[in-house]
């Protein structure tokens, strides 16, 4: 039996209408504008990146998806996957002005607009400013605007919070629409696998299937106290989330404090040459996921996890914000020479750049909780 548990069903939020949330998710964003912008790579295999030993994948066209590419994958591995992989260089000033399109369309239904990244947004249509009437109508009205005005596809999902939206809006993806209605939460995320958790990786999926959770519904049996044993400040999300509940509203102007990522190895590293290659592709990884936040910071911090599970961090902060790529590497490769030589192997390597300015995102409680399940899982 459940105990602990303290949320309620947000789906009316304080008051008598239920919430009206849209997740809107662009198709394989990057890859599509460059097939747009260049009809010879239309049905073809693409990826967003670069296409070197060192390269890394920033996005791939679903037809390299079929091949098993994904962000944030080495290149080489790409290209052994999919030997025809045609690799595009990354054209973020295009990206962001068809991204500003896109936000624009949204601004035109609803205020309550909070971007994730330069290619999906949470939507609050509670109060339907059109008039409307209808959050799946109008979903439809702004995948059909987006279409006509910028040639591009985008997934959307429509429930009665943030968790349930953007699980809606993978469902039927590329070019999908799905409804989860008030009452059919709880059905609907006991029914997936828990891999399809935001913010459940790999990692965590194979803590939990040790555990004897597989699905949503293995994940309900569990009550608060067991979750909090075992997965400590993640147990109130995970909690929440096998019952469909999610109590956070969509913020239009919220402050973030880092943007970063960090790797764990198959094997441990030690020598000087391969931990300077792994530090370039976490280099293009961590900065993909700068562009798309359109951020700047001052502080960049470089996080080693030791063989032996200790944590050591080094951080610089510059006078001047870090606003290009090589702003961003220079200060990271002098993070890891001065540690150089390691005097043990690593497990994992992070890039993090923080004191930001102008960055819309989660929460701090959400930072917190990301924070958390990436030091968990």
């Amino acid at each position: 039996m459940d105990t602990g548990a303290q949320q309620t069903d947000p789906s009316t939020d304080g008051d008598d209408r239920a919430r009206k949330i849209i997740h809107v998710d662009m198709d394989a964003f990057f890859a599509s504008v460059e097939q747009r912008d260049n009809p010879e790579l239309r049905g073809k295999p693409v990826a967003v990146g670069g296409s070197s030993g060192r390269g890394v994948v920033a996005a791939a066209s679903y037809e390299a998806r079929q091949f098993g590419v994904r962000s944030a994958m080495p290149s080489v591995t790409a290209l052994r996957r999919c030997p025809d992989l045609i690799f595009c260089k990354s054209r973020f000033d295009v990206y962001r002005e068809v991204s500003q399109q896109i936000r624009e369309i949204f601004h035109s239904f609803t205020p309550l607009v909070e971007p994730l990244s330069l290619d999906e947004a949470y939507l609050d249509v509670t109060d339907d400013m059109k008039g409307i009437g209808s959050a799946t109508r109008i979903a439809q009205l702004i995948r059909a605007e987006i279409l006509a005005k910028t040639q591009l596809t985008a997934s959307a999902g429509v429930s009665y919070n943030k968790f349930l939206a953007k699980l809606a809006s993978d469902q039927n993806k590329p070019d999908g629409l799905c409804v989860i209605r008030p009452g059919e939460g709880p059905a609907f995320v006991q029914s997936l696998p828990i891999r399809r958790f935001h913010g459940v990786g790999p990692k965590g999926a194979e803590k939990m299937a040790r555990l004897g959770i597989e699905t949503g519904a293995d994940l309900a049996e569990r009550d608060l106290p067991w979750l909090r044993a075992n997965f400590g400040s993640f147990a109130d999300y995970l909690y929440g989330a096998a019952r469909g509940i999610d109590n956070r509203p969509v913020r239009s102007h919220r402050t973030r404090k880092s943007v970063g990522g960090e790797r764990t190895f198959s094997e441990d590293i030690h020598a000087d040459d391969a931990l300077r290659e792994t530090l370039e592709r976490i280099i293009d990884i961590v900065w993909e996921r700068i562009e798309r936040a359109e951020a700047s910071g001052r502080t960049v911090t470089l996080k080693l996890k030791y063989n032996d599970f200790t944590i050591h961090t080094r951080s610089q902060s510059l006078v001047r914000l870090v606003e290009t790529k090589d702003d961003f590497a220079i200060a990271a490769r002098a993070l890891l020479e001065t540690e150089l030589p390691l005097p043990r192997p690593i497990r994992l390597m992070g890039l993090t750049l923080s004191s930001l300015k102008g960055v819309t995102s989660e929460s701090r409680r959400d930072a917190r909780a990301a924070e958390a399940q990436l030091s968990l899982f």
